[in-house]
């Protein structure tokens, strides 16, 4: 059995890999992210990790060759998690205003946060057409909530993580007629200690905020819960049903 981990470079990525390397040490963990060699020397070094490189930015997609070698060696692939995410970088910083807006900003917001969700499930589909249960999860965010949004802000990142519920839930009517059993879900992580949440320590004072490890914990057992009436619904890390 193989698990898929998108994004295993980052903080909860990371984790999550760990987590399920211990928990299931028979599954193989295929991680993807841009740069493998960036990747954390302990997962780089472990027997039960393949890392490919892959990039949801400039829309690169996997290697067929690569991926089909990898899956053919490992088992079915029964867990997609798409913990790729982009909040702000050197040349981008969430939005407090309208003239804050910028397109090329919106556009890599929507590439990471989204697009690439939908593209990487494209490239998995031959590999998710067994019988197993399958669990594809997207690590979306509360602040992606339509009818949650009550302070604004922020535009490029809520609008790409809303865009990625959408995708979520577009997914969940088309998958099963293809890849039955399956429960494909958006999961908010909570605040998680990270690079992303880093510049905000200060306002994260006042927010319950968990460690990596934690974080994984808590989606992992969210994960765990899924079956079939779990298709198609937005979940907290607490397994609480959030608004889409």
């Amino acid at each position: 059995m193989t698990t898929v981990i998108a994004g295993i470079s980052g903080a909860i990525g990371a984790a999550l890999a760990y987590r399920y390397l211990e928990a299931r040490p028979d599954q193989v963990v295929i991680g993807l992210c841009r740069d493998p060699d960036q990747a954390p020397e302990d997962l780089m070094n472990h027997p039960g990790v393949r890392l490919l490189a892959w990039d949801a930015e400039d829309q690169r997609r996997l290697d067929d060759v690569e991926l089909k070698a990898v899956v053919e060696e490992s088992g079915p692939i029964v867990t997609v998690i798409y913990a790729a995410g982009l909040l702000h970088d050197d040349g981008m910083f969430p939005e407090k205003r309208l003239e804050d807006i910028a397109a090329v900003n919106m556009a890599r917001a929507f590439a990471v946060n989204a697009t690439g969700f939908g593209l990487l499930i494209q490239a998995l589909l031959p590999w998710l057409r067994h019988r197993e249960f399958k669990r594809i999860a997207a690590i979306s965010a509360k602040v992606g909530s339509i009818s949650d949004n009550g302070f604004g802000g922020w535009y490029a990142y809520r609008s790409s993580k809303a865009a990625l519920n959408m995708l979520v839930r577009n997914l969940s009517i088309e998958l099963p007629r293809r890849c039955k059993p399956m429960a494909c879900v958006a999961l908010h992580p909570g605040t998680t200690e990270s690079p992303l949440s880093a510049p905000f320590s200060q306002s994260l004072t006042r927010l319950k905020v968990h460690r990596p490890l934690e974080t994984a914990d808590n989606l992992i057992r969210v994960l765990d819960a899924l079956d079939d009436s779990s298709n198609g619904r937005f979940f907290s890390w607490d397994g609480s049903e959030l608004p889409w």
